[in-house]
């Protein structure tokens, strides 16, 4: 499939994201498709690609145009005598000509190599774009963490003020006691996990705004609920859009092609180079001379031929050229193999996440209905704490392991849109 190469700045489509202030619809500055936009044109690795492309467009013209023109004059210190006159000073004018096909050939394979380039270039923008997104949806995962263990926190709170009272009320002091104890100790745990998911909140920020060329302590914002990401295609139809849509394939593919020029081109160079131009004469009139043409200029066109006889570099620059194209076939081939393990390995990432999103939301909303009865219970002393913390832990672990299944889900998605090169969102 031929593509025109396209001048002009391309633009790198990188993967919306659909994440919305709540209540408002509003979409704000730090949000995961304003932190695309900002990497689309800040991120370094994909101005490296651009500055590529466009320097290999630059070699499209260079390769088409002939050989500059060579222009010799020699001046006669002692007039050299003739016939028809004393020769002052000689000038000669040559051009040479490849043979046919071969400058056509040459701008073929420039323009395909820049073609790849190009290709190289959006693979560029669409790592990146899964780069910040998959990094977005951790920190997410650790910010939505750390809200829950504060609740957690407040929930164990609670439960130590009813301990609490317990411990006065009851006639076995030192066991009331205990319980309280074990109430702190969970406290502190969580307290612990607090200040964790602080320095990982810091080092997440850091790494999306590494991506943004930005400052590495600038905030970076995320939603308190995420919209679940879903692709816009069937997942069967996932590997006829990598073989179609997949910068890598198209960029290998695209250079298997540039070799084929190549060899062409090699072959060719084989063949005679003509050269064709003039040679120019100056004369001055000679005193003994009595011919009509005494001091006339003369003008003679030229006609050079090289003649490549040494045929083994030409051989072997053909060889060259086929074997590089059979590489980049080989490549293609081995590269097409990876992405297909590579959907696989996504798709289970997805479905996975998609069970475990639907599990734990269902074991959430029974836990928290346990929670509730059994914090009743205890606090009318009809339950026991081992039992109120045991149901408490449960409810904080489906809560969280609820969120990170919601993150995983767009992370695969993200995933996959990166392997069929597409940008849409439902």
């Amino acid at each position: 499939m031929k593509r025109k190469i396209n001048k002009r700045l391309p633009a790198i489509v990188l993967l919306a994201g659909s994440c919305f202030f709540s209540g408002l619809g509003q979409q704000l500055p730090d949000s995961l498709a304003a932190c695309l936009a900002t990497a689309a044109s800040n991120n370094p690795e994909i101005r490296q690609k651009l500055n590529e492309y466009q320097a290999a467009l630059q070699s499209v013209p260079q390769a088409a145009g002939l050989p500059d023109p060579e222009l010799t004059a020699g001046v006669m210190l002692m007039p050299m005598e003739l016939v028809n006159g004393r020769q002052l000073a000689d000038l000669r004018l040559m051009q040479m000509f490849p043979w046919f096909g071969v400058l056509r050939n040459a701008k073929n394979e420039m323009s395909l190599m820049a073609r790849a380039k190009y290709e190289v270039y959006r693979d560029a923008g669409l790592k990146v774009s899964y780069d910040v997104s998959s990094s977005w949806y951790e920190l997410y995962k650790v910010r939505t963490s750390a809200d829950i263990t504060q609740r957690n926190l407040e929930i164990l709170e609670t439960i130590e003020r009813l301990a609490t009272v317990r411990f006065r009320s009851a006639s076995d002091g030192n066991f009331g006691l205990a319980d309280i104890y074990r109430i702190q100790m969970e406290e502190g745990e969580l307290k612990n996990h607090l200040e964790l998911m602080k320095d990982q909140d810091k080092v997440i920020t850091a790494r999306v705004n590494g991506y943004l060329d930005r400052q590495a302590d600038k905030p970076v914002y995320t939603p308190d609920s995420l919209m679940m990401d879903t692709l816009a295609i069937s997942l069967y139809d996932v590997p006829d859009s990598i073989m179609k849509n997949n910068p890598i394939l198209a960029m290998l593919e695209l250079e298997k092609q540039s070799y084929e020029a190549r060899s062409e081109k090699a072959g060719k160079m084989g063949y005679p180079v003509v050269g064709m131009g003039l040679d120019y004469s100056v004369m001055g009139k000679k005193t003994t001379s009595a011919s009509s043409m005494n001091g006339t200029d003369m003008l003679m066109p030229m006609v050079s031929l090289t003649l490549p006889l040494y045929r083994k570099k030409y051989q072997a620059k053909v060889k060259e050229a086929e074997l590089l194209a059979n590489a980049a076939s080989d490549d293609y081939t081995a590269t097409a193999n990876m992405l297909q393990t590579e959907y696989y390995e996504a798709v289970q990432h997805y479905r996975d996440a998609r069970r475990r999103f639907e599990l734990y939301s269902d074991q959430y909303v029974l836990a928290s209905k346990t929670l509730d009865i059994i914090m009743t219970g205890y606090a009318t002393s009809s339950a026991q704490l081992t039992d109120l913390l045991r149901v408490r832990q449960q409810v904080y672990d489906y809560e969280l392991k609820k969120a990170e299944a919601l993150a995983d889900i767009n992370t695969a998605s993200a995933r996959l849109r990166r392997l069929i090169a597409s940008a849409q969102v439902n």
